[in-house]
């Protein structure tokens, strides 16, 4: 196998004329013959102005440049499209799949020996991930890390759970708007990413239980030195990979890695938005996602991560009550501690040397969880024959099971009309569903599926009812949220079928959640159901066409990969 500039030649008939060709620019460039017969690192920079939370990224790449060189090999640094949740129209989730894309042909393309991967925001570490598995090019993810918490008021404040939160008592009038510029000033105060167990926090930690990251890089601050030598040690670790040409994202990414990401995403009370993409990074190796799986290690497994939403804390916290390996030695009798990592150890080697201490209140023990169990349901049931799932750690215990008359929403822009319209007939009894807002119907699965309170209903105090929809939620949300309903309402699935007043049933204990109205009714309506209008041209085409729904994690149909056998060995290689 061709390593270094040799590899990955442009095609012109004469690879000894390509090889000098990219020298000769690469000496234009200021290089010298030595340093071209280094191993190459690529650096996948995610620096973008319109993505604050990765405001770090820049001097991030040059710390892993440094550790490049101080190992003997030649970094470059390269872009790919940096996806931000809040500068993203219409959602960020549309750009995911192109920006794996974007990683796997980069990859792909460019004559390097092994990849580091620095991502954060949401969707870039998922994306960076089904781009590198689907490559196989050694490669290793630093996460650009969490915000610190801002301070407001004698309170500590976490993006963006308190924006939500402060959001709605404005909503609400419980808070003037003096009040909440104050309180907005505080709500982000550093670069980095959200510092709650939202998704960006979330896959972070589900990156270093996978084995793509150096172990604490989930966690450290984004403002931090630990940070800045971390990405140095993760630089030199992407020389040794380049020599020995491993381990490779497939050699990572197995049946148990994927168990011991369920177990942990459980743990830690993560975004529902993990579930998506693990399924998407799972398709990617051949692999499918157990949700049944999932359902179960959460009645097993406990909530220990004491961090908001669920809990009180904050990702530095998180990070400096003992990390994610921490975490790992609390959870060993739930885990495979053999799974390899991008270190070259296992997690058991990881927890055998990681420092003992552990701040009992921000990772709790089995036996002191901040929630005994059930973080992360699976629901079944006429409403979502292939699975709906709920957020039970940041649900309301009275509203989990609960009957109710439908409110219907057809669209976002239907939400936004009416859901504060003083003449809207609704009470803290109806579930509130809002449809054609999944992978194909929004397009994209916008982060939308924790409605708003109606303003008549919250400005009296309610403060939480029961909502579904074919959409996502962000991690840093909290309710009585059903998301993710499949088949979706633009695919034709229930969710399109169901009418004001219709009786919902919704039973966490049961995992069923059921349109209470008979076959014959529901037979009427389906034949008079028409699908949407699909965009005329471009990327938006090309999604609605070929993506998959939310439990196959919304990617696209020819990007998965069928060469792997069910235990997760390549086929054909």
């Amino acid at each position: 196998m061709k390593r270094g500039l040799r590899s990955r030649l442009a095609k012109y008939g004469d690879e000894e004329f390509a090889l000098f060709l990219r020298r000769g620019f690469l000496k234009g460039a200021g290089y010298t013959d030595e340093a071209l017969d280094r191993p190459i690192v690529g650096i996948l920079s995610t620096a973008s102005d319109f993505n604050p939370c990765h405001g770090t990224a820049g001097r991030l790449a040059e710390k892993v440049a440094n550790g490049v060189r101080l190992a003997g090999g030649l970094p470059f640094v390269f872009p790919t499209i940096s996806i931000h949740e809040a500068f993203s129209f219409p959602t960020s989730m549309l750009l995911r799949n192109l920006m794996a894309m974007d990683t796997e042909e980069m990859l792909r393309a460019l004559p390097l020996d092994s990849a580091v991967l620095i991502g954060g925001c949401d969707k870039t570490i998922p994306a960076e991930l089904m781009g590198a598995i689907s490559a196989d090019v050694p490669s290793i993810v630093i996460p650009v890390g969490p915000m610190l918490a801002g301070r407001h008021e004698g309170a500590r404040l976490g993006a963006c759970t308190d924006c939500r939160r402060l959001w709605a008592a404005f909503r609400a009038g419980a808070l003037d708007e003096a009040a909440l510029n104050r309180a907005h000033d505080q709500l982000m105060p550093t670069a980095g990413t959200c510092m709650v167990m939202g998704t960006a926090t979330t896959m972070a930690t589900l990156a270093e239980t996978l084995g793509f990251t150096l172990p604490g890089a989930a966690t450290a601050p984004a403002v931090s030195s630990e940070r800045m030598r971390l990405a140095e040690a993760t630089g030199a670790r992407a020389v040794e990979m380049a020599k020995a040409g491993g381990p490779r994202p497939r050699e990572l990414l197995t049946k148990a890695a994927l168990r011991n990401a369920s177990v942990v995403l459980q743990a830690i009370s993560g975004s529902t938005n993990g579930i998506v993409h693990l399924a998407a990074i799972a398709g990617r190796a051949g692999l499918s996602y157990d949700l049944d799986e999932l359902d179960r290690l959460g009645r097993e497994v406990p909530v220990l991560v004491n961090l908001r939403p669920a809990g009180e804390h904050f990702a530095p916290d998180f990070h400096a009550g003992g990390g994610v390996p921490a975490l790992w030695r609390r959870l060993q009798g739930h885990l495979d501690l053999s799974a390899r990592t991008v270190g070259g150890e296992t997690l058991g080697d990881v927890v055998a040397r990681w420092p003992a201490y552990v701040d009992e209140d921000v990772i709790r023990p089995l036996d002191n969880p901040v929630v005994a169990g059930e973080a992360i349901a699976v629901l079944k049931g006429s409403l979502a024959p292939q699975g709906a799932v709920i957020k039970l750690a940041a649900a309301t215990p009275a509203l989990c099971q609960h009957e109710g008359p439908a409110l219907v929403f057809d669209s976002l822009d239907d939400l936004e009309r009416r859901i504060d319209d003083p003449a809207l007939d609704v009470s803290p009894d109806h579930v509130l569903v809002l449809r054609n807002a999944g992978p194909v119907g929004a397009p994209g699965m916008p982060e939308a599926g924790a409605l708003p309170i109606p303003k008549k209903l919250a400005s009296k105090g309610v403060k939480d009812m029961v909502r579904i929809s074919d959409a996502r939620m962000s991690g840093t949300a909290f309710g009585t949220v059903v998301l993710h309903a499949a088949p979706e309402a633009a695919a034709g699935g229930p969710l399109a079928l169901v009418r004001n007043g219709d009786l919902i049933r919704l039973d966490s204990r049961g995992r069923r959640l059921d349109l209470l109205v008979d076959e014959a009714e529901l037979a009427r309506r389906r034949s008079q159901w028409r699908p949407p209008e699909k965009p005329a041209r471009g990327y938006a085409r090309l999604y609605v066409d070929h993506v998959t729904q939310a439990s196959q994690g919304c990617d696209f149909d020819f990007l998965a990969d069928v060469g792997r056998s069910a235990e997760g060995a390549p086929q054909g290689r």
